[in-house]
Order: structure tokens, then C-alpha cells, then sequence
């Protein structure tokens, strides 16, 4: 009487089931380890790095002699002013504001030992060269300079954070909201909408009154 053996076959060679089972056992190992990094992967925060040219371009602030605003480096507008444009730069900016503890002095934009950014008066100017200079070299009476701290690109991505908060038009492009607490309306809603819930920020003695 004829036998028959069972269990599945490859090249003709017959595998028992419990090496059948140990060899799909490896196979998801196998295929859990692959989904785990590419999932990782997929998560690695996208760092864009301008181009060293443009980071040397970057560099030139030229500044009015009483240090209030300037123009910026023509490379700047050669680049459609992303700073200012893009969520992606924004977003940057946002992250460092909170990062780098802006908002223990400026915080949400409303201003506290710092200036505010939502009253329309801007010590120095609100082109983005002046904030930009202010982030990088420092002003007297408190602000640090963040020369040392930060690269020329994220000196620009929190100028343009910066004054997104503060800007008196609607912008295209907005950060990301909070999604953990609600403090204030969007950036690109700034600071209308902000003054419209909050009332307008009081003067400070040393701004003097408002142009």
C-alpha cells in the first residue's frame, strides 16, 4: 500500500510543516523590519540646505547707517522671497521661535520684556533685512544675537516667522496651526484679526507715540 507525504514542496524538495512554519515565521520578521525603517524613513524630518553661493549671498544685510531697515541681497528676490512664501520656511521659522525661547520675551507676537510685533510699531523697521539683522546681530537692551546659534537660512526662516505675525495683510502661505492649544488666529490672520479680539497693544514709553 502506496504512502503519501505531505507538506508543500520547492525544487522539488519536501519540507516538513513546522519548517514550512518556521521559514514564514522569518519571512515576517523579515517584512516587519522593512516596514518599520521604511516607515522611519518616511518620518525623517526633509532638511532643504541652500546652496553655499547662496548662504554667503545671504549674509549681505546692508543696513542704513542708524541701523534701521536696508536692502536685502539681491539673491533674496532672485529666490521669489520664500522666506516670506512658503510653508515650508514658515513652518521652519515657527519651530525655532519655539526652539530658541522667543516667547519668554515676545510671546505669541503680543510682546511682554520684548516688543511687541502687533501694535504696527517697529523699533527698526518691518522689512524683513531689519528683523533679520536684529535676529542675527542683536539690539541693544536685551535682544541676543543669534549669529553663533543659527544658520544664515534659519535667521531668515524666523525673520519671515516673524513677520508673518505681524504682517497687516492676509498672506497666501500660513504655518501649521496649534493644534494643542488655541492662543491666537493664524499667522497669515495677524495681526487684524488678533487686535480685533484682543484690543490694541498698550505704547511702550521708549517707542514713543506711533507714527
Amino acid at each position: 500500500m502506496s504512502s503519501t507525504v505531505s507538506g508543500p514542496t520547492f525544487s522539488g524538495a519536501i519540507f516538513s510543516g513546522r519548517a514550512f512554519r518556521l521559514l514564514a515565521a522569518a519571512g515576517l520578521v523579515v517584512g516587519a523590519f522593512a516596514g518599520a525603517a521604511a516607515v522611519g524613513l518616511l518620518r525623517q524630518p526633509r532638511q532643504y540646505r541652500v546652496d553655499p553661493p547662496v548662504s554667503a549671498a545671504l549674509e549681505g544685510l546692508r543696513m542704513m547707517p542708524n541701523g534701521i531697515a536696508g536692502a536685502p541681497p539681491e539673491v533674496y528676490f532672485a529666490l521669489g522671497q520664500p522666506y516670506e512664501k512658503t510653508a515650508y520656511d514658515l513652518n521652519q521659522g515657527k519651530r525655532l521661535y519655539s526652539w530658541f525661547g522667543c516667547a519668554s520675551c515676545h510671546g505669541d507676537g503680543e510682546g511682554g520684556a520684548g516688543p511687541s510685533f502687533l501694535d504696527g510699531w517697529w523699533l527698526y523697521g518691518p522689512s524683513m533685512v531689519s528683523i533679520a539683522a536684529s535676529i542675527r546681530d542683536g539690539r541693544p537692551h536685551g535682544m541676543p544675537a543669534f549669529r553663533n546659534k543659527m544658520t544664515i537660512d534659519e535667521i531668515w526662516q524666523l525673520a519671515g516667522y516673524v513677520k508673518a505675525i505681524g504682517a497687516y495683510s492676509a498672506k497666501l502661505t500660513a504655518p501649521s496651526r496649534n493644534d494643542e492649544r488655541r492662543t491666537r488666529p493664524a499667522e497669515n490672520r495677524a495681526p487684524a484679526a488678533i487686535l480685533f479680539d484682543q484690543g490694541a497693544a498698550p505704547v511702550r514709553p521708549e517707542q514713543g507715540p506711533s507714527p
